[in-house]
């Protein structure tokens, strides 16, 4: 499988990853069995980039990624997340290193190799919400000192929330990754946002990262599942899955998914999610890809269309 520059941490990703979140499910509340033998399949075909959180199933990602990781001893990067409520700020130093300390236990492990902020990111402090300054004056500090513990590598942040806020969060060259949405409903990290579109426009955010030498994970290259053109659900997927930065509601973003079928043959794809897939990856400024599964059947489908490369150049101008 391709591997890409993980910007200035010096690895070198599969452009595709495994994500092993709620909105697939598998690593949350799949089989024990299945769950090892996808791991198994997507290191035997070449994904070495496997992204947690504390937060998905309440710990039970991790717990099961521990399991599998002790049994199989791949050679993979591993990536988690923390999540500050209001509470904790008041002691993000402290709650950051309990969190991390926590996630390692579950994970059988001594560090990570990226451990990253998973807060949507914003101008004022509210909640969930973190307010970009709190982000860059208080937490990089506490994630300066585990890399210096030797508890985690490399440090990133999931691009939710505000763009302007998510900007300078990259401008300041503090993190050395980020995670970016960007699909085929909402191209605007890689190019300009499609006229009349809905959602947020994220600026091209991909080629600020570039230039600032960050490497880059894709999230919601499916848009939670509405690229596959149906609102049907996995029974082990989460079943309400509300949007990031595009549609209002889950229901619209299946809605402009099925407009773009008429290009699936077009781009010589098997199929919608095929497509949506590709198109992520033909963007040369992402590192890799994070697809979420339920099934073995859909982590063979994201090799099978990985395995095509990038799109034709027709296809995608008709994107975006």
């Amino acid at each position: 499988m391709e591997r890409r520059r993980f910007g200035r941490t010096g690895l070198e990703l599969s452009v595709l990853g495994f994500g092993a979140g709620a909105v697939g499910g598998l690593m949350t509340k799949g089989a024990a069995a299945d769950q090892e033998r996808a791991i198994a399949l997507a290191v035997d075909r070449g994904i070495n980039y496997i992204d947690t959180a504390s937060t998905y199933g309440n710990g039970e990602s991790e717990r099961n990624l521990g399991r599998v990781l002790k049994a199989l001893k791949p050679n993979i990067v591993l990536g988690t997340k923390f999540r500050l409520k209001a509470a904790d700020r008041s002691r993000v130093a402290a709650f950051i290193a309990q969190s991390l300390d926590e996630s390692l236990k579950r994970l059988q492990r001594d560090h990570v190799d990226l451990l990253q902020l998973h807060n949507p990111m914003v101008a004022r402090d509210a909640d969930d919400n973190m307010a970009v300054d709190i982000a860059l004056n208080e937490v990089v500090p506490a994630l300066q000192a585990l890399v210096k513990a030797g508890k985690t590598r490399f440090i990133g942040f999931s691009g939710v929330g505000e763009p302007p806020a998510l900007l300078k969060a990259v401008e300041s060259k503090s993190f050395d990754t980020m995670q970016v949405v960007y699909n085929a409903l909402n191209p605007s990290a890689g190019g300009a946002m499609p006229k009349g579109a809905p959602g947020l426009d994220y600026g091209r955010v991909l080629e600020r990262t570039r230039a600032n030498d960050m490497g880059t994970i894709v999230i919601r290259a499916l848009a939670g599942g509405a690229l596959a053109g149906t609102p049907d659900r996995h029974p082990l997927a989460m079943q309400v899955v509300p949007p990031i930065g595009s549609a209002p509601d889950f229901a619209g973003d299946v809605a402009r998914a099925k407009a773009l079928e008429p290009l699936v043959k077009e781009s010589g794809s098997a199929s919608l999610t095929e497509m949506a897939q590709r198109f992520v990856i033909s963007n040369p400024n992402v590192t890799t890809m994070l697809v979420g599964y339920s099934t073995l059947d859909q982590l063979d489908q994201a090799l099978a269309a990985v395995a095509k490369g990038p799109l034709p150049a027709a296809t995608l101008s008709k994107i975006g």
